[in-house]
């Protein structure tokens, strides 16, 4: 440590303003290592409004499983009885480590990976959490490429999915009309299923189907055009250049949305994150008026209690929790750290978890209605017509879309919500993997215009691997980046999360933290929870998931394919790659520190902060002090209103932590 940081007169003592506005400052990088620039750095960027931030969250985490996920969930899994999991989910993981997140980006002033410069020992969760969310951009924009698909594809006067006259129709073709003429039931779905399952070892393709079975118009639409569809994950085929420009056409978009920094991204969030609120209310009214509507919202809500009982609900509501909050992912963090210094980020956490949840279960609403009536129209169980993921949005919806009049407009409103909702998702998710890279060497992307270079490249590189995944495979490729890339991963990293701030970093001291930012001391939930509550519900939904773990799958709507033992390694190897590196990191910082075996672990313990983050009467031989002036909006508006913060104490501190 230099002669600089021993001395007391450049602290933060008693709320005195310490002189660090020096020239030629070393300029610390994310790992907390120094490099020295002549050229000036970009201004790093903050929030335009106080609004921006919450809207950006909320952008950011609802999105496609609030709509597809979480109302099948509850129909699966109990309907009304499933609330009281979930909703404990929510108490013990989602706002504990939301409200962790953004207030450790908001309080470190930085993205993704620097913040754990809390512990430089564990800043592998860092790296963990972009590699989880590098990988969930990749496959969650072809979401966004088959809702462009089925947009384009909905303005004509008559959908292609409502009707067998099409080129790619097979003879054995029906639509919702004819269907509902025969009177398809469960059981004589159950028996094609059964049928077709042991005539094939893996996969089947209906432009072979000479089984005399009956495919209806929507999903032969979706395998044999939109997809068209192979015989397995090793029969990647050719890419579908139609999927391959929507593609492109998405990556464009996320590209222009985010170039210019929050500052745009901000500008387009107040589109992309409410307008969908508008057509899910559209669809609402629509949905509740039609005939059958009511039999369906009951079967979305009719509680069954025997199933709490259940292991897998516990487990679905943990991981739907982590899956819809985005947590564990890095975002939040970069998102936090866009915030001013006194941003009340407690406040906005209580709002996010209100407006998630809320969404979740108004999408229910918007989704059993629909598929209530659908049922009705078919004759055939709820059951049968109801599906979670791209079955539910590109197979029972539009089959729903297509029995409605002016089916047209209809189709239209709900691939604009679709891809608003994934839209917000999908750049705010860039960004937040974006702001880890050039956190982690401002000195290189903080000048020029080699932060939107930086943009392009990820984009670029996003879409390179993205056209595996719009091959004639490539929905199998798909499930398996859906299925290994976060899975239940991102519990580890949670985990892992709430251990280092509460036990290495201290509770009390981050707690202090929080005082100096907010100017008030959250409950003592907050601190039990990221002490005690949080970790044990992680690691116990981790345990009683991977005791109920199975292969993956694909069910399709007649046959279920299994995946070969190879294709089930590299979803694994996807799985490991992210947490993987929290090890790593740790072994290397150990082998490049000095000293003894010991004195690198004390070491590494140290935090690395700056000169506005340090607490009254800090004992600085257990911190490292960073001069950083790539931060100077962040520093220097905590600095200038540090004495005018009122701080007071809603809950007493038990002093030091431990």
């Amino acid at each position: 440590m230099s002669k600089q940081e021993h001395d007391p007169s450049h602290l933060l003592m008693n709320g005195e303003k310490p002189d660090w506005a020096t020239t030629n400052l070393d300029v610390a990088s994310s790992d907390g290592t120094v490099s020295t620039t002549d050229e000036k750095l970009k201004t790093r960027e903050t929030w335009n409004r106080k609004f921006d931030f919450l809207l950006a969250c909320i952008g950011f985490s609802v999105g496609l499983g609030n709509v597809w996920r979480f109302p099948f969930l509850c129909y699966k899994n109990g309907g009304g009885a499933f609330l009281i999991p979930y909703f404990i989910a929510v108490i013990l993981g989602g706002i504990p480590v939301f409200f962790l997140e953004v207030s450790l980006g908001q309080f470190m002033s930085e993205g993704g990976i620097g913040p754990w410069k809390l512990c430089p020992l564990f800043q592998g969760i860092g790296y963990a959490s972009a590699i989880i969310v590098f990988l969930l951009n990749c496959d969650y924009n072809i979401i966004l490429t088959w809702a462009f698909y089925y947009l384009f594809s909905s303005f004509q006067a008559v959908l292609p999915w409502s009707h067998c006259n099409n080129e790619w129709n097979t003879v054995n073709c029906r639509d919702f009309r004819s269907r509902r003429q025969t009177n398809l039931s469960e059981t004589n779905i159950t028996s094609y299923n059964t049928s077709l399952v042991n005539m094939v070892p893996y996969n089947l393709t209906f432009n072979t189907n000479a089984t005399g079975k009956v495919m209806d118009s929507v999903t032969e639409f979706w395998e044999r055009k939109v997809l068209q569809l192979s015989s397995g994950v090793g029969s990647p085929g050719n890419v579908k250049w139609d999927l391959a420009l929507c593609l492109l056409l998405a990556w464009i978009v996320v590209y222009f949305c985010i170039w210019k920094g929050i500052k745009s991204s901000g500008k387009v969030m107040y589109f992309t994150a409410t307008s969908p609120y508008i057509l899910m209310f559209v669809l609402l009214i629509r949905g509740v008026t039609l005939d059958g509507a009511i039999d369906g919202i009951k079967y979305y809500l009719l509680p069954d209690w025997s199933k709490l009982a259940e292991t897998q609900v516990w487990v679905d509501a943990g991981t739907q929790i982590f899956f819809s909050y985005s947590i564990s992912l890095g975002t939040l963090t970069a998102l936090g750290s866009y915030n001013k210094f006194h941003h009340n980020c407690y406040r906005d956490t209580v709002v996010f978890a209100a407006v998630n949840s809320g969404t979740s279960f108004l999408a229910g609403f918007v989704t059993f209605s629909v598929l209530g009536f659908m049922a009705k129209q078919q004759n055939v169980d709820i059951s049968v017509v109801a599906e979670s993921g791209p079955g539910l949005a590109f197979i029972a919806y539009p089959e729903a879309v297509a029995q409605m009049p002016v089916a047209p407009l209809w189709s239209v409103l709900f691939f604009c919500m679709i891809i608003l909702l994934g839209l917000d998702s999908q750049f705010v998710g860039v960004e937040g993997f974006v702001t880890a890279v050039v956190d982690l060497k401002p000195h290189l992307f903080r000048q020029g215009h080699r932060r939107e270079l930086l943009i392009l490249g990820v984009c670029t590189l996003s879409f390179g691997i993205g056209l595996s995944m719009v091959t004639e495979g490539g929905m199998y490729v798909f499930q398996l980046f859906d299925y290994y890339s976060a899975s239940r991963i991102v519990l580890i990293v949670a985990f892992f999360e709430c251990i280092v701030v509460a036990y290495i970093y201290g509770i009390n001291r981050f707690y202090d933290n929080i005082q100096m930012m907010l100017g008030f001391r959250p409950g003592p939930f907050i601190k039990i929870a990221w002490c005690i509550l949080t970790p044990v519900f992680t690691m116990t939904i981790f345990i009683m998931g991977t005791i109920s773990y199975s292969e993956l799958t694909y069910k399709r709507k007649l046959v279920t394919y299994t995946y070969p033992t190879w294709a089930i390694g590299i979803g694994w190897c996807m799985a490991l790659v992210s947490i993987v590196f929290i090890p790593i990191v740790m072994v290397f910082k150990l082998l490049k520190a000095k000293g003894s075996f010991k004195t690198r672990i004390m070491e590494l313990l140290k935090p690395r902060l700056q000169r506005h983050q340090l607490r009254e009467n800090e004992d600085i031989s257990k911190v490292h002090i960073l001069d950083d002036i790539y931060q100077s909006n962040s520093a220097t508006e905590a600095m200038n209103s540090i004495e005018k913060i009122p701080m007071t104490n809603e809950y007493t501190p038990d002093g030091e932590e431990a």
